[in-house]
């Protein structure tokens, strides 16, 4: 035990486990894969997938992932199936199973009551010649030569075939489908991409009384004043229409401290940035993100199609909204 060491039990498995995924590819067949997601894309029910033990549990991946990808898609236990829950599925779903051996005794049982109700099925098996392969539409192969389990008993390798040949389907009908990263926000709100893609600018700018402005005629300590005040780091600049006529940062206020040396009689107008970055409030945050990193600066102001500030933000303001 002392000289014992997990590296290598675990640099073999990682080995056997990558292995048995790049295997996957040779023997694809690709006529049966693209027959299969075209079930699932012609699919006017759901996707109901399937498995036992550790097959289960990859099961519900599948189906989570499904799901989170533009495919109506849901677990069923199949034990459970055979006392009930076959109710849940029709004849204008597709069932996709898994099972290593394709000769799982809870799947096989429920088998004639799917083929009787007229849906679909599925299986992702690692035998061919099995009962579920030979009873299947269509048979996408996941069988390995060994498991990854030292003692070449617990599934290991074969699950990581399943997981990835679910996943090739999954991404597969996504690709298809052309769902795109608006389409996968919408299904995933809570989540950071969901706030970075879905929140709109409007939802996080500064406005009203915490909006840092001033007019073109104000003089630097009137600017000072205002960015300090703000805390934001900079003002904008408005004309007397209220539209937007430039913007004065810290930078700015440092190169005009590097110019005058009475910094009471200056005008802001002759130190602020003309033409600054605008942007709408309609804009998602993810607009404001990019164009704050491709024009490397940390506020935006944000204005009205008639080009009157209505507000700003910066980036500390996407990082508290959890959109950064």
């Amino acid at each position: 035990w002392a000289n014992w060491s997990v590296k290598p039990v675990a640099g073999r498995l990682l080995r056997i486990e990558a292995e048995a995924i790049a295997n996957l590819a040779p023997h694809l067949d690709g006529e049966s894969f693209s027959r299969a997601v075209d079930r699932i894309l012609e699919c006017s029910g759901r996707v109901v997938v399937s498995g036992m033990g550790k097959s289960g549990h990859i099961a519900r991946k599948v189906a989570a992932t499904l799901a989170s990808t533009g495919t109506a898609a849901f677990f069923v236990h199949p034990s459970e199936a055979s006392h009930g829950d076959l109710g849940m599925i029709t004849a204008n779903d597709v069932v996709v199973m898994l099972s290593n051996s394709g000769e799982t005794a809870e799947l096989i049982d429920i088998l004639p009551a799917i083929k009787r109700i007229g849906a679909a099925l599925i299986a992702l098996c690692g035998a061919a010649d099995s009962t579920l392969a030979g009873m299947a539409d269509e048979t996408l192969y996941t069988g390995v030569d060994k498991e990854a389990c030292p003692l070449n008993l617990a599934p290991t390798a074969s699950t990581a075939a399943q997981l990835a040949m679910g996943d090739a389907l999954a991404m597969a009908v996504l690709d298809a489908r052309g769902f795109g990263i608006e389409d996968f926000a919408r299904s995933h709100p809570g989540g950071s991409l969901g706030q970075r893609r879905l929140v709109r600018v409007r939802d996080v700018m500064r406005s009203g009384a915490a909006l840092p402005a001033v007019a073109m005629e104000a003089l630097l300590p009137t600017a000072i004043a205002e960015i300090t005040g703000k805390k934001i780091g900079m003002t904008a600049v408005l004309d007397d229409t209220g539209r937007v006529a430039g913007i004065f940062t810290d930078g700015d206020l440092r190169r005009a401290l590097s110019q005058v040396t009475d910094i009471r009689n200056a005008p802001v107008s002759a130190f602020m940035t003309n033409a600054p970055s605008i942007i709408s409030g309609d804009a998602l945050t993810a607009e404001a993100i990019h164009l704050m990193e491709v024009r490397k600066i940390n506020q935006l102001l944000v204005v009205a199609a008639d080009g009157k500030l209505i507000g700003a933000l910066n980036m500390h303001d996407l990082f508290r909204a959890k959109a950064l």
